[in-house]
């Protein structure tokens, strides 16, 4: 339990620590809804990660966060989406190693490139046994 507190924590700590300075030096920012497009279907522990912090980080940034989950392709399908979007901030993408870095390299379909998009914070890291 202690284990699991420290890391929801940890988690809000760091995305909230990443986010204050892009809220803090775009005037005006957020004056919309921020969209989070997670590119795996809802229950999976992405999607845990993403609405644990949802609470908390729409608080800080004064802003609605609505969470969208767009599953298909290994996440390719709604890594595409937010490729797609216009590059203002209001749409992100909780994006993966797969959906981001392999999939385009794995895959010719795929229509978008990992230099399509911005990192902005690492929300959450697992470990690899």
């Amino acid at each position: 339990m202690m284990l699991r507190r420290f890391s929801r924590r940890y988690v809000l700590g760091l995305a909230l620590a990443t986010l204050a300075p892009l809220a803090a030096n775009a005037a005006g920012y957020p004056d919309k809804p921020i969209q989070l497009i997670v590119p795996f279907p809802a229950g999976g522990s992405l999607d845990g990660v993403v609405r644990t912090m949802q609470p908390k980080l729409s608080a800080y940034l004064g802003q609605t966060l609505v969470i969208e989950n767009v599953g298909g392709a290994g996440g390719a399908i709604g890594a595409s989406r937010v490729a797609r979007a216009a590059p203002d901030g209001y749409t992100l993408l909780v994006g993966t190693n797969n959906d981001v870095a392999l999939a385009p390299t794995l895959n010719d379909a795929i229509q978008y490139s990992p230099r399509d998009f911005t990192p902005i914070a690492l929300a959450a890291s697992t470990p690899v046994r």
